[in-house]
């Protein structure tokens, strides 16, 4: 009764963006702009990803080799093209640049491109690029040093909401729901692991449990873990991960959501199959 109350009450301007649809006859330029965008922002991205869990600021100083400390010119902050250009090494010093640089990059880009064929007009679509921007941040956080801030959860979670009210995606007593269990769900999880799992996991499912509702947080849930599984089997294998020790969980929550939000109910349909 309360959310039904709020709903009716709070009022946004430019009403026009929620009938805002993709134009097919501009979608080659759409794509193309949404991949250029995804290439810069991915290259920020990693800058946030690498410096907001050491309460560094995001803007002074500006990037530098890891290993020299000399200022990356203008020419090699291009987003991938520089990373291949130079050999994947410093211009000054040649020590070796970490692949997950082009690798965000990259990724963002194509992620943010492929927006106008998996979503059902700008609303939805500016909620999956908010969702992924927050998700690729959250994986080069926990790549990095196995922590994902509190302040990055904090900043996203009022747009994710409003985003959800405003194009009519999702109710209040929606997103209340679907955020509640997600976060208790990996809250009981990590208290009957005694520690099994970080904190900075069980709030992040918080937060994807707005988006995703309650069908979507339990099959993302299980993609991750199932995806989890096998990404320490193999970091066993190739002994990059020790048997007992944590391991960032944070990227195969991302790859469960990304997966759960492009076909989840393909998934939840083929699945219930099974028993229907």
């Amino acid at each position: 009764m309360v959310f039904k109350l709020i709903e009716k009450r709070m009022r946004f301007p430019f009403e026009r963006l929620k009938i805002f649809r993709w134009d097919d006859r501009k979608m080659t330029i759409i794509t193309i702009y949404l991949f250029c965008s995804g290439l810069v922002l991915g290259s920020f991205f990693n800058v946030v990803g690498l410096r907001l869990p050491l309460g560094k600021s995001l803007i002074y100083p500006s990037s530098s080799c890891p290993s020299c400390s000399s200022r990356l010119k203008v020419i090699e902050l291009i987003p991938v093209i520089s990373y291949i250009w130079q050999k994947g090494s410093c211009r000054v010093c040649k020590y070796k640049v970490s692949a997950l640089y082009p690798t965000i990059e990259l990724s963002t880009a194509v992620l943010f491109s492929i927006a106008p064929f998996i979503t059902n007009g700008f609303g939805e679509g500016l909620l999956y690029i908010t969702l992924s921007s927050l998700l690729i941040m959250v994986i080069v956080s926990d790549l990095s040093y196995m922590v994902i801030p509190n302040s990055l959860l904090l900043f996203f979670l009022p747009i994710l909401i409003l985003e959800q009210w405003y194009f009519s995606l999702a109710s209040f007593s929606h997103m209340a729901i679907g955020g509640i269990l997600g976060y208790l769900v990996l809250l009981a999880i990590l208290l009957l692991s005694r520690g099994g799992m970080g904190g900075g996991d069980v709030k992040l499912f918080g937060v994807i449990g707005l988006v995703l509702g309650i069908k979507g947080v339990f099959l993302s849930l299980f993609l991750a873990v199932l995806f989890g599984a096998c990404g320490a089997v193999i970091g066993m294998i190739i002994g990059r991960v020790q048997k007992g020790k944590p391991f960032p969980f944070g990227p195969y929550i991302a790859f469960g959501t990304f997966i759960v939000y492009m076909k989840g109910d393909q998934l939840f349909s083929w699945y219930m199959g099974f028993f229907i």
